[in-house]
């Protein structure tokens, strides 16, 4: 995404929060519920026509398990963030094993 204006973010935004609703099989009333807010402000923040406050979000993204980089990953549009948010997706994907050597390997690199 190049034009990060209010309206475009909204409407990334949203769309991952619903599709990671849905993949929870979780209705708007419920996740307003869980967040104590209406569905009417549910529906409006996932279909892009309202934004969120920052603790609501913060809050989405614990329920329903939301990684940062997920959120932001599309918005970001300097190269070295999106290269970390790429490695980051990368290491999200490895086993527990992998991620242990990995871990090891990055503190004997740190070292250098």
């Amino acid at each position: 995404m190049a034009d990060n204006k209010k309206s475009n973010i909204d409407s990334s935004i949203g769309k991952i929060f619903k599709s990671y609703r849905k993949m929870q099989h979780l209705t708007q009333e419920k996740m307003a519920e869980k967040l104590d807010i209406s569905e009417k402000y549910i529906s409006r923040f996932e279909n892009g026509n309202s934004g969120v406050k920052l603790e609501t979000l913060v809050n989405y993204m614990n329920i329903l398990g939301i990684a940062p980089n997920v959120v932001f990953k599309e918005l970001m549009t300097n190269p070295t963030v999106k290269a970390q948010v790429d490695l980051s997706d990368k290491i999200s994907e490895l086993s527990e094993e992998k991620l242990k050597f990995l871990n090891t390997f990055l503190d004997e690199l740190m070292l250098l």
